[in-house]
């Protein structure tokens, strides 16, 4: 499992799978490091955690990528070597007798937890990736036997 970098008219493509949800979500992030430099030296930079929530699933791989986008900029680090953690759907509140729900039980949203490593952008070549699109974006399970367990895939176009 992994991805491929694919040329997309005047932007750039990544084609990920994996085993999981988090695996794939990990790939396509590893394939906007791909896309943004040549070489990454293996053993620069610190890791550092970061926590995404969006309102859907797709929200969440167009969040976290954004996410990452943006912590290059504000950082002068591009992630690299990424590690997502846990991916957590909706939950349904816990409601009290009273049939309230007290403050912070469950959520409406999805959440990434992940973490990556940042490599200053003076220790490298790297290229500018502008912004992560939903033009094309895919991401779907893959079937196997007419089930849902042969992992995942995504498709996500990146402007440059």
């Amino acid at each position: 499992m992994g991805f491929d970098l694919c040329d997309h008219t005047a932007d750039i493509a990544v084609s990920a799978t994996g085993d999981s949800l988090e695996a794939v979500f990990a790939a396509v992030a590893d394939g906007l490091a791909a896309a943004s430099c040549d070489g990454i030296p293996a053993d620069a930079g610190d890791r550092f955690p970061l926590t995404v929530t969006a309102e859907s699933r797709e929200a969440l791989l167009f969040d976290y990528l954004d996410e990452l986008i943006y912590l290059r900029d504000v950082r002068a680090e591009l992630p690299v070597d990424h590690r997502v953690e846990s991916i957590a759907p909706p939950s349904t509140p816990d409601r009290s007798a009273d049939g309230g729900g007290a403050a912070g039980d469950g959520s409406d949203e999805w959440q990434l937890d992940a973490s990556a490593r940042g490599v200053g952008l003076v220790e490298i070549d790297a290229r500018e990736i502008k912004a992560v699109t939903y033009s094309e974006m895919r991401l779907e399970p893959v079937e196997t036997d007419g089930n849902e367990t042969g992992g995942w895939e995504a498709y996500v176009v990146f402007d440059v």
